[in-house]
């Protein structure tokens, strides 16, 4: 049973004749809080906690979905971020540590 419905059955039966004590005793709620729920109810204002709660809910699911989204890409960045550091090395570089750079001419032959 949905909160909301719990809080408008709780007062149908104060309504229905009811005492608080009694709701209290066998709902395991204080007094004071089945009070507040008849005087919402009583406004119209206790349905308004049921669409905000809800509205929560909602807010709730679309934080969670969006947390799982940033830990994807997190991840991903990280992958990315591991692949350029030990991609391959660039062509113009010597492969072998033997060879060396190329030997250069030194100033004897002017041509």
């Amino acid at each position: 049973m949905r909160r909301a419905d719990f809080k408008r059955q709780v007062v149908a039966e104060y309504h229905a004749g009811e005492t608080l004590h009694a709701l209290a005793r066998r709902h395991d709620l204080s007094r004071n809080l089945i009070r507040i729920w008849v005087e919402k109810a009583e406004a119209g204002a206790l349905d308004e906690d049921g669409a905000a709660a809800e509205m929560l809910t909602a807010y709730e699911a679309r934080i969670a979905a969006l947390e799982r989204l940033v830990g994807r890409q997190a991840l991903e960045i990280g992958f990315l971020k591991g692949a350029v550091r030990s991609g391959p090395s660039r062509k113009s570089a010597p492969t072998s540590v033997t060879s060396g750079p190329a030997a250069s001419r030194s100033g004897g032959d002017a041509n």
